[in-house]
């Protein structure tokens, strides 16, 4: 049995008892990853020598008061900027960023936590795209069946964390890029609420979309992870000013009376047979432990993903100006002029997916189609934030699929960029209104597939959402199952 297969609390408490050192943790991380990673690629860059340095320096420190993450070996999604250690968001402009001058505000959570980092992790190019398959170095798999895709852009946070790799990762979700391969991987993904999270250090796609998140084995991880790195940050003028409560006092197992609401656009066409009978399941199991459950409705949904591909991309052509071979990154060397050095510096090192969304953006903002495109997406959003205020006034939760279908092959949709956004459309609404959002583990397809089940929460009620995902976690065991990959099943 992989230690991994435990969680954070009853690792902790091996530690305290002396029955295992930090380096055992770390070891057996680096052991693992040596085992199957040339198969899964998940990482892009280890941290080997430091972080077994590290765990000698913890085995040495008295453990009995030790951080809510003592020893506990992490990944780090390769956008998030880690100090002195290479940091490329998968694209090739960036391939030479192997000294950043700063750690990112979560980073320096996790290091005061007495976590130990592992590594960087695979994404799409600059978190755009839905399959991890936008990386300039390699596709990361899926651990439950290789020809399948993980998910995306923080498919190797997913990944990673379903192959018993790390513990527990740390992802970014713009428009479900944790929940997504959350979903696919079989593990939990948790998208918090816009501001509950520090954004500084983070290389930033859509700023007003963009939120840090851990993925875990379990409920009870997640919420461990997410009272480390959450709370207020003055390097980041958009974190809230909230107290951080004890989410881990919230997993009562306790839903006698909850609200659900169910979405019917959620249910309705593009989802699979096969996802929506599992939610339906996993609804009689929230009946079976004293909740209700109501059909309603979020009218604007059908609207997500075309607001959001122009928000998005408008945000990222503004983003991404400043990668322009000047300042750092890779430039041309084919440039005999300024301009020139721009210009191919952009073309050479971004790949098609980032072009395009560039081109996208630049477009919505030129003069003439301000109004009509990212004026009106905006307004779309607002009508999306109302449909969920509306909702919650009677209810507790949100409650669907994660994503309409299982995981699909690698290469199956990347000549069809359209039908690829598409796979957003359930977690899009979520990053539009800014509220937090859970996928847990509820299941399996015909050929051995995670399903996730998505709850959705009030703004800064995370603690609601935790409530709900461990009460149906408790009751059911398919967290507990592995693939084949990461250990025995």
């Amino acid at each position: 049995m992989s230690l991994f297969d435990y969680t954070i609390s009853e690792l902790e408490q091996k530690l305290h008892n002396k029955e295992i050192t930090v380096t055992d943790l770390v070891n057996e991380s680096y052991q693992q990853i040596e085992a199957v990673d040339k198969e899964v690629q998940a990482f892009l860059t280890l941290d080997k020598e430091k972080a077994l340095e590290k765990a000698k320096q913890l085995d040495a420190e008295n453990s009995d008061a030790a951080a809510l993450l003592f020893g506990m070996p992490a990944g780090i999604k390769d956008n998030i900027v880690t100090k002195n250690l290479r940091t490329t968001c998968a694209s090739q402009f960036l391939d030479n960023f192997t000294d950043p001058l700063y750690d990112a505000t979560v980073v320096k959570s996790l290091d005061e936590a007495k976590a130990v980092n592992i590594g960087k992790l695979n994404m799409d190019e600059f978190a755009m795209g839905s399959s991890n398959e936008n990386s300039s170095y390699a596709a990361t798999r899926n651990p439950w069946n290789t020809d399948y895709v993980p998910g995306g852009s923080s498919g190797g946070s997913a990944a990673a964390v379903a192959a018993g790799e790390v513990l527990f990762s740390l992802g970014s979700d713009t428009g479900g890029s944790i929940r997504q391969p959350a979903a696919f991987c079989g593990v939990v993904g948790l998208k918090p609420t816009y501001g509950r999270v520090s954004r500084f250090g983070l290389v930033a796609f859509a700023s007003s979309l963009d939120q840090i998140g851990p993925l875990t084995r379990t409920v009870e991880d997640s919420a461990r992870v997410l009272e480390v790195i959450a709370g207020r940050d003055a390097m980041d003028s958009t974190s809230a000013d909230i107290e951080v409560p004890r989410f881990t006092d919230a997993l009562t197992g306790d839903v006698k009376g909850l609200k659900i609401a169910v979405p019917k656009e959620y249910l309705g066409e593009g989802v699979s047979k096969e996802v929506k009978d599992t939610i339906m399941e996993a609804l009689k199991v929230y009946e079976s432990l004293g909740a209700e459950w109501e059909e309603v409705s979020l009218p604007h949904t059908k609207y997500a993903v075309a607001a959001y591909y122009l928000l998005a991309s408008s945000e990222a052509s503004a983003n991404l100006a400043r990668f322009d071979g000047v300042r750092y990154g890779v430039r041309s060397e084919k440039a005999t002029n300024m301009l020139d050095m721009f210009k191919m510096s952009r073309s050479e090192g971004f790949g098609d997916e980032v072009k395009r969304r560039i081109m996208l953006g630049t477009y919505a903002l030129s003069s003439g189609y301000y109004d009509a495109f990212y004026k009106k997406a905006q307004k779309v959003r607002k009508l999306i934030n109302n449909d969920f205020e509306r909702v919650f006034e009677q209810y507790d939760v949100v409650i669907g699929p994660t994503t309409p279908t299982p995981a699909f092959k690698v290469g199956e949709k990347t000549d069809d960029p359209l039908t690829m956004y598409t796979n957003d459309i359930l977690t899009i609404p979520v990053n539009l209104a800014g509220i937090p959002g859970i996928s847990v583990p509820c299941g399996f397809s015909e050929n051995g597939l995670p399903i996730g089940l998505q709850i959705i929460g009030k703004h800064f009620d995370e603690e609601m959402i935790f409530r709900a995902a461990h009460a149906y976690e408790q009751a059911t065991d398919h967290h507990t199952k592995r693939p084949q990959l990461g250990g025995a099943n």
